[in-house]
């Protein structure tokens, strides 16, 4: 039964990150065709797909009855995010990563924040649906402040120096770099195809995933946190882990900074958010006492070495050891 409840798993979250994409692409040409502008298409729809899979199965959680999953889920795509995806990431480029000037004037304040607003929703071992609603609020008071800052610096993509005076080649986020991709295409049957293919690869795997979790944690005799707060996580940040590490590799830094602010900013606000308007979300021990204080040190780190501009090779060894032994202190081998 191990082995069959652990291909469900993978195959449900195989479903859940493909529907996503799909998904995302598809929308993303629906709005073109429609002239939509690419920044509102940028900030709603590309930036919800980033998290769509975390999204998807959460409500999915709440439904089964399992809530707890739903916080275990979002802090671990939030450590993931940063010491996987950015220790990763530093490694590859045998060097640093530049980091932008607007993600320190802008998004390093702004994950700050929702850090700390996110801790005090947490402290009480549960979310209710008043604080779900502050979430949600909050996460309209960002876009604003989005647009407002954002809003009219289309195209504006030029090279960055550096504090030592070299310059980086630095890509935008994805978000930006959506602005100047592809041109509009014309609407078809395939375009439709894949967006409900996309909705039913979500639905299917959201729904098999929460059920592989919940069997997998009666077989193995752990909390379901345990595995959301892990295996769920990185299975979620694969695609773009793969992807960051490329584009590092190739010396087109910061394409794996440009996500990493926005999607954690999601989660904590909307990925908790709408399924606690369903029902109040449980917050479990481990969650609270191990994740929890594991995502307030990997957010601060990260802020600390975005200050500076580049987080180098050393730092992104850090990273990764620290994630390491957050595992360590998970699983409790010591």
């Amino acid at each position: 039964m191990l082995i069959f409840w652990g291909l469900v798993f993978i195959v449900s979250l195989a479903l859940l990150v493909k529907g996503a994409d799909w998904l995302v692409e598809s929308s993303e040409k629906i709005g073109k065709a429609l002239k939509i502008s690419p920044f509102i298409i940028g900030v709603t729809i590309v930036a919800l797909g980033t998290s769509l899979p975390e999204l998807v199965s959460s409500l999915a959680a709440v439904f089964k009855d399992a809530s707890e999953i739903v916080t275990a889920n979002v802090i671990g795509s939030n450590i993931a995010n940063i010491l996987l995806i950015v220790g990763f990431s530093a490694l590859a480029t045998k060097s640093f990563l530049a980091v932008r000037r607007s993600l320190i004037d802008i998004d390093l304040p702004l994950l700050a924040e929702v850090t700390v607003l996110f801790g005090f929703i947490l402290r009480d071992g549960q979310i209710t649906r008043l604080e779900g609603l502050l979430l949600l609020l909050a996460f309209l008071v960002y876009l604003l402040y989005t647009f407002s800052q954002r809003g009219t610096g289309e195209g504006r993509f030029l090279p960055e120096e550096l504090p030592t005076g070299e310059i980086a080649e630095v890509l935008p986020s994805r978000i930006e770099r959506r602005k100047v991709k592809t041109p509009i295409e014309k609407l078809n049957f395939k375009v439709f195809f894949f967006l409900i293919l996309g909705i039913i690869f979500l639905a299917v795997g959201a729904n098999y995933l929460i059920d592989s979790v919940l069997k997998l944690a009666e077989i193995l005799k752990i909390g379901v946190s345990v595995i959301a707060i892990f295996a769920v996580a990185v299975g979620t940040s694969l695609p773009e882990l793969v992807v960051s590490v490329r584009a590092a590799a190739q010396k087109k830094y910061e394409i794996a900074l440009g996500n990493i602010f926005g999607s954690n900013i999601f989660n904590a606000l909307v990925v908790i958010g709408i399924p606690s308007l369903i029902k109040p979300l449980l917050v479990d021990n481990v969650t609270f006492q191990i994740g929890f204080p594991f995502m307030v040190v990997a957010t601060i780190l990260l802020i600390i070495s975005g200050i500076t501009r580049r987080i180098s090779i050393w730092e992104g060894a850090m990273f990764l050891l620290i994630y390491l032994l957050f595992v360590v202190k998970l699983f409790g081998w010591f």
